[in-house]
């Protein structure tokens, strides 16, 4: 079957049997790094990606069901080179250890940013609960998410005032 996946923004038509999990076509048809093989069960978020701003497991989710719709993997957050929020937060709060999980606390924390601006602290727990690390960062995970909320916030001013000046 051929599919037209957009993916960061860029269309890729692919010849695929339709229930091609999606992390495989985005890790070996693609090329992208950012979503990880974890349990295959969508059950470790290792292998998140947004889909229309909603984060999303690549793993149980098939390449033929986000045809026509936008997804967005860790690889296509920065902009113009310059990284999401949600990224640089995660570097400045060192929040990681193996990093193998970071791909899925990075979406989980960027997709409810999309949705809710200053979010709660349980508000954050609860996006980040299904997803597993296993080295044990969560208090750095936690702190970067909690930065990632004022750098976004910082972001949102510096595209709105140069939007009006």
């Amino acid at each position: 079957m051929t599919l037209t996946l957009r993916v960061n923004g860029h269309d890729h038509t692919l010849a695929v049997p339709a229930d091609t999990p999606l992390l495989a076509v985005l890790r070996n048809d693609l090329a992208l790094n950012g979503p990880k093989y974890g349990c295959g069960l969508g059950e470790c978020g290792a292998c998140s990606v947004l889909v229309d701003g909603v984060v999303a497991r690549a793993c149980v989710l098939t390449a033929a069901a986000v045809q026509g719709r936008e997804v967005t993997t860790l690889d296509g957050l920065a902009v113009e080179g310059r990284l999401d929020p949600v990224q640089q937060a995660f570097i400045d709060a060192q929040a990681a250890q193996c990093g193998y999980c970071l791909n899925g606390m990075i979406m989980s924390v960027r997709s409810l940013l999309n949705h809710v601006a200053t979010p709660s602290a349980a508000q954050i727990r609860a996006a980040l609960e299904h997803n597993l690390c296993r080295c044990g960062t969560h208090v750095e995970i936690l702190s970067a998410a909690h930065l990632a909320i004022e750098l976004d916030a910082q972001q949102c001013k510096q595209l709105q005032g140069g939007a009006h000046a």
